[in-house]
């Protein structure tokens, strides 16, 4: 099968060949890497490692070997058990740990697992300190403390509530005018830990919550990823309720999508932009997105005389970006909002808090809200990558083709046309070249991405 090691960390898929898929030898070296780089920092004292999971089946196993070899490497550990992605990476700040590690494959399916590994600012680590994890991982020098060294385990369960009242308490987040509003939402959090906290989070903003895929058995009940194509259950239910709005979210909850009052999809790409416009009505300032993301949030932020800029495709450069610019708002068109007021961190609590309060406030349903914004449609596709492949010739040829055009490679190629845009890149966190494109029409985006398509089919051919 799979194993990736990458920016996002590292990720495979479980069982198989050592090597070649997350197998606990493999979880071992790679975590036994990341606390030793971590122990470089923390000479002092005894490094604190918080661990957090979400529900996916082979997460309790991994877990086990993931605690296990911490504290045989001589460091403690935060057990923070079934907790989102943005949960673990604010215990890491709240708990004053060293770092972390988060269990989870994000939108992979249940095959999948993942550790992404945190510093201690609960943010991931950078590209030079992911590449220096993975050329320690290979060392086969390294010596474990001994008996007396070894680290002790603290249980830390409340993690997902402390995130749900720091998120209530941001100054943006008007609980009380939600509450108000008595909103009837729809939730479908794919049997993961999104069905925990999301019901959680919506009742103290005082909906009333119609809980769909909210028992956190890891069994997903569709495809996890909240694309339009794997979101009709959650459509349907929305008519069937005659709910106000549906709330999707990803595995370990740092992806965010809606679905409207009518069961049409508001679309991912939108989160961050609705979000992004309440903020900037409240707090004058830039934003970034990733080179993958919808010009609706550069409209937006100009609309509001604010200053957009784009970094390459990843949480972390998304978040230097935000940094380097003094961003107020910031994230990813797959529905990631990092919100930097709480932490720098895809956070789908902290989106959906916020999203809510705008809808509260302006008043409305969530079509009318949705036809306020540019109409940009985008197509995402794949080609699935064999040994024959060399990705970068081929983004090497398409560029020389289009070096007439705005052209960005910071990440793969993007190629700024007047009234459109493709962007070609190597996933991280998956065997594909992805095919993105945006334009004014789906018909117009599907048709650029079937070209560019044919052209890879072309160049891989000669």
């Amino acid at each position: 099968m799979t194993l990736i090691k990458s920016i996002s960390g590292i990720r495979g898929t479980i069982g198989g060949p050592t090597g070649e898929n997350l197998t606990p030898p493999d979880v071992v070296k790679f975590t036994t890497a990341y606390v030793r780089l971590i122990a470089e920092r923390t000479s002092g004292h005894r490094p604190t490692i918080v661990v957090g999971r979400d529900a996916r089946i082979s997460g309790e196993t991994v877990s086990h070997l993931v605690i296990g070899t911490l504290l045989a490497a001589g460091a403690d550990v935060v057990d923070a058990g079934l907790c989102t992605t943005p949960g673990t990476e604010m215990a890491v700040i709240t708990k004053q740990a060293d770092g972390g590690i988060i269990i989870t494959a994000s939108h992979n399916p249940r095959q999948w697992n993942a550790l992404k590994l945190l510093n201690a600012d609960g943010e991931f680590l950078s590209d030079a300190e992911g590449k220096r994890v993975l050329t320690m991982a290979e060392e086969c020098d390294y010596d474990y403390p001994s008996v007396d060294e070894i680290g002790h385990v603290v249980a830390a369960e409340e993690c997902n509530d402390d995130h749900i009242r720091r998120v209530l308490a941001l100054p943006l987040v008007d609980v009380e005018a939600v509450r108000a509003r008595k909103f009837r939402v729809v939730v479908d959090a794919v049997n993961s830990v999104g069905g925990i906290v999301m019901p959680r989070l919506l009742r103290e903003l005082g909906c009333e919550v119609v809980e769909l895929n909210c028992d956190p058995t890891g069994e997903f009940a569709h495809n996890p990823e909240p694309l339009p194509e794997n979101l009709t259950e959650i459509s349907q239910a929305i008519a069937r309720e005659r709910a106000d709005l549906g709330i999707v979210v990803d595995p370990d909850v740092d992806r965010l999508a809606f679905v409207s009052e009518d069961g049409s999809m508001f679309v991912e790409e939108y989160t961050l932009v609705a979000v992004a416009d309440y903020v900037l009505s409240a707090r004058t300032g830039n934003t970034v997105s990733n080179l993958s993301s919808s010009r609706a949030l550069r409209d937006v932020t100009e609309r509001h005389g604010g200053s957009y800029s784009a970094s390459a495709v990843g949480e972390v450069n998304v978040v230097a970006e935000m940094k380097r610019t003094g961003a107020v708002i910031g994230g990813e068109g797959n529905g990631g909002v990092i919100y930097p007021e709480l932490h720098y961190g895809r956070d789908a609590l902290v989106g959906t808090a916020l999203f809510l309060t705008f809808l509260a406030k302006r008043g409305g349903t969530m079509t009318q809200l949705r036809a306020t914004y540019p109409a940009y449609f985008s197509s995402k596709n794949k080609i699935q990558l064999t040994p024959s492949i060399d990705v970068n010739k081929v983004l090497c040829r398409i560029k020389e083709r289009y070096a007439g055009e705005r052209v960005n490679d910071i990440d793969g190629v993007k190629i700024d046309f007047a009234e459109n845009w493709v962007h070609l890149r190597k996933s991280n966190t998956e065997p594909i070249i992805r095919v993105y494109t945006e334009a004014k029409s789906m018909a117009e985006a599907e048709a650029l991405a079937h070209r560019f398509i044919g052209e890879i089919e072309e160049i891989c051919k000669l």
